[in-house]
């Protein structure tokens, strides 16, 4: 799914560019509470980005792989934006985003671990015929 892909490396140069902004520019500017939500913000979307990368390359031959793959996508894009928002306005209203955007992130680990627990689905099925 070239799409997927596409956003998986836009995830991942972002978050390399957003880790050295915090670490760089932003470190004397920001308080450290707003220091810690940049770098949760950094960490969940650059762990993220390989996984999609790979679900992208290799993965994505079922709707069950391309509905983890979305919720992943979505959820990082929700829970790190929102971080990155509230670290650099203090807008509180932001907060109200970030736990959507975990929710969804669980959600796409827990279809992936029930994909892999070995149990076919019907679009297994098709893949495999």
């Amino acid at each position: 799914m070239k799409t997927m892909g596409v956003a998986a490396a836009w995830l991942g140069l972002s978050g390399v560019l957003a880790g050295a902004l915090g670490a760089h520019a932003l470190r004397d500017v920001l308080s450290s509470e707003a220091m810690v939500w940049w770098n949760k913000a950094v960490f969940y979307q650059l762990v993220h980005a390989p996984v999609l990368l790979v679900l992208s390359r290799c993965l994505l031959r079922t709707s069950k792989l391309r509905f983890a793959a979305g919720s992943l996508l979505l959820g990082v894009v929700l829970f790190s934006g929102s971080l990155y928002g509230l670290a650099l306005t203090q807008w509180k209203l932001l907060v109200w985003l970030t736990p959507l955007g975990g929710t969804l992130m669980v959600l796409g680990w827990a279809v992936l671990a029930i994909h892999f627990s070995g149990t076919p689905d019907a679009a297994d099925e098709e893949t495999r015929a």
